[in-house]
């Protein structure tokens, strides 16, 4: 089992860190702004961490995706019994992720819920997410209220679906755009937004969670978090 090395915020770094780990799956805790894929320019990635987690033929697969600027709990499988029983289980909906970020201004209420139907579409600039109950696939996220300061909310968020960039989108839909996001909101060093803690009820259970990245703390103590 890898050492752990979770307070380490650096895309660049040559092993990952472990939150939890057994003989079907790994919960990485992924840095901000390490892509779970190499793409097509290459660098460092996720998958570059493959070999390290294990050796057999049939794996390690990623079992779900978080974007390259979100940081924290990222499923991988490890042979592909678990992965089709990880697949189904997001499938259906019993996987619990939860995600904490740190948005601009302030909500009208301490929690709710946002039922924005979500569309991906292109534009000269590159391609992005837009709320769209015509055209747009169902997505429905749960938020509440955990603190705030004079200027910003700390939220945590629970999505009952899993579009891309659901979340991000859903932060602004609501008037509240996380902070360092300059697709949906105000440019900034860094994105906001931690994958907090991811739980499938498999037999048995897969549960985890990521302490937030370095450069979440100071907005999150600035809204009363205390760890």
């Amino acid at each position: 089992m890898f050492p752990d090395n979770s307070s380490i915020d650096n895309p660049n770094i040559d092993s990952p860190s472990i939150l939890f780990q057994d003989q079907r799956f790994v919960v990485l805790d992924k840095p901000a702004g390490l892509p779970v894929h190499g793409g097509p320019s290459g660098g460092r990635s996720v998958e570059h961490w493959f070999p390290l987690l294990s050796r057999r033929k049939d794996g390690p697969w990623l079992a779900h995706r978080l974007d390259a600027d979100t940081s924290g709990c990222l499923l991988i499988a490890l042979r592909r019994a678990p992965l089709l029983a990880a697949q189904a289980a997001f499938a259906s909906g019993s996987v619990r992720k939860t995600y904490w970020a740190v948005v601009q201004g302030h909500t009208g209420a301490d929690q709710g819920c946002v039922t924005a139907a979500l569309r991906r579409t292109s534009t000269a600039q590159g391609w992005r997410i837009v709320a769209d109950q015509d055209r747009g696939q169902p997505a429905t996220t749960d938020w509440r209220v955990l603190g705030r300061s004079s200027r910003a909310t700390w939220l945590q968020l629970t999505p009952r679906t899993g579009r891309t960039h659901q979340v991000r989108v859903h932060c602004a839909v609501i008037g509240t755009p996380i902070l360092g996001d300059d697709r949906y909101g105000t440019a900034g060093p860094k994105l906001h937004l931690l994958a907090r803690a991811i739980h499938l009820p498999l037999d048995p259970p897969v549960d985890a969670t990521a302490r937030p990245p370095p450069h979440m703390l100071a907005a999150l103590k600035d809204c009363g978090f205390g760890g």
